[in-house]
């Protein structure tokens, strides 16, 4: 049903879903001033109609309060919960009577005088705030919250010299990458009603992780433990298009629809992609007896680099996970190192900020008595710069000791970690 909406319905289906997933505690915080009830007590439906409504009053001064409340007052009695439509209604003009009074837009107005207070005004959880004022520094933390609560760009990465022109022409505008010269920033245009994507002449993907499978480097058999959804693996046969390529995913479903993927991508001549085996398999347990000179371990994480992408994550995750995360995390890793052929290389990496996922991981694994090194990354990412691939002015400031670093905010991309592990 969702793919059926209008263009214009879509584009409110999905800024009205994401930006209450983005502002959800302040949204319930404006909630609870209106509501006699606590919010504990409020069915789920009856909480969701009242977001939604209250996120239209403060972010979407186009539509009529009035219109927002009817909307959400006939939600709530199409979840069958009639019998508190007449609350919804009575919560809603309480609180859009007094809008007027509402603070300026978080956007604008996100505050970094504490952790408390930052977590508060940028609609985070104060355990996230916390780890990473503590990691990163407030400053820095503070950024990391106002980029996770915009919109972040839609970044490509060019497979072909001619998807610039072929996409200009279906009416894409964008402008150069800040990583890499193969990546691509949209200003303007659905790049995937294109025909240039439907043929696979480029990619949707974050540029942090363009880099990191730019940062993997060549390999002639190459093993990719976590697959799915395919970008890295991708990148990885482009730039090693006569390597065998081993593509692993758990998740039989998830496994097709990687072959699907790749079966569209296939047809770009030149492409490398015909290489690459797709195997359903547990990375913790590879069956593979021949080893590989370059392994990627992209494993599973916590995604706190991503809540831009992925508003939902910040009030779904909890402290706890993370250890459980790092366990899943270790089993991946060593089983990719002891793939690994002498001389060649392990890149492990997430797209979470937290040390437990990254540094401790790769410390952990090296005190075990592997046979493996830490490659600088910066060293890597030098190469890059001087094969006119990485276009960033200054590769240092992209690392963290030895270790690729990005953090939103600070970099204009998602928070990627990797690092490069050689077998002695």
């Amino acid at each position: 049903m969702y793919d059926r909406l209008a263009v214009v319905d879509h584009s409110l289906t999905t800024e009205l879903v994401m930006g209450v997933l983005r502002w959800r505690a302040l949204l319930d915080s404006k909630i609870a001033s209106g509501s006699a009830q606590p919010l504990s007590k409020l069915d789920l439906e009856v909480l969701t109609a009242l977001r939604l409504a209250v996120y239209q009053f403060r972010w979407l001064s186009r539509i009529p309060a009035r219109a927002a409340i009817n909307e959400s007052v006939e939600l709530v009695k199409r979840a069958r919960k009639r019998s508190a439509a007449p609350f919804v209604n009575a919560v809603l003009r309480k609180l859009a009577a007094g809008v007027s009074h509402f603070e300026d837009l978080p956007q604008q107005a996100i505050n970094g005088t504490s952790a408390e207070t930052l977590a508060a005004s940028s609609a985070h959880p104060l355990w996230l705030v916390e780890r990473w004022t503590q990691a990163y520094g407030l400053d820095s933390a503070l950024r990391i919250c106002h980029y996770n609560q915009s919109v972040p760009v839609t970044a490509i990465r060019l497979r072909r010299p001619e998807a610039e022109a072929q996409l200009r022409a279906e009416g894409i505008d964008f402008v150069p990458g800040a990583f890499l010269a193969s990546a691509r920033r949209v200003q303007h245009g659905d790049i995937a009603g294109t025909a240039a994507f439907r043929a696979g002449l480029c990619v949707i993907q974050d540029e942090a992780s363009q880099l990191v499978a730019a940062l993997a480097g060549h390999g002639a058999r190459v093993l990719d433990c976590c697959a799915a959804p395919g970008g890295k693996t991708l990148g990885i046969a482009d730039r090693n298009p006569n390597a065998e390529i081993a593509a692993v995913e758990l998740h039989p479903h998830r496994a097709r629809l990687l072959r699907k993927l790749l079966s569209v991508h296939d047809p770009v001549k030149g492409a490398g992609t015909g290489n690459i085996r797709v195997v359903a398999a547990d990375a913790r347990n590879l069956p593979f007896a021949a080893k590989f000179d370059l392994v990627l371990a992209d494993v599973p994480c916590s995604g706190t680099g991503t809540l831009a992408r992925n508003p939902e994550i910040k009030w779904r995750l909890k402290p706890e996970d993370l250890a459980d995360l790092q366990v899943r995390q270790l089993a991946i890793l060593r089983s990719a190192m002891a793939q690994v052929a002498g001389g060649g290389r392990a890149i492990y990496s997430t797209c979470s900020l937290e040390r437990e996922e990254n540094e401790e991981v790769i410390e952990r694994c090296l005190t075990e008595g592997l046979s493996f090194r830490v490659i600088d990354c910066r060293t890597e990412l030098e190469r890059l710069q001087r094969e006119g691939e990485l276009i960033w002015p200054d590769p240092s400031s992209l690392t963290r000791g030895p270790y690729l670093r990005t953090l939103p905010g600070i970099h204009p991309c998602d928070g990627f970690f990797a690092a490069i592990l050689e077998k002695i």
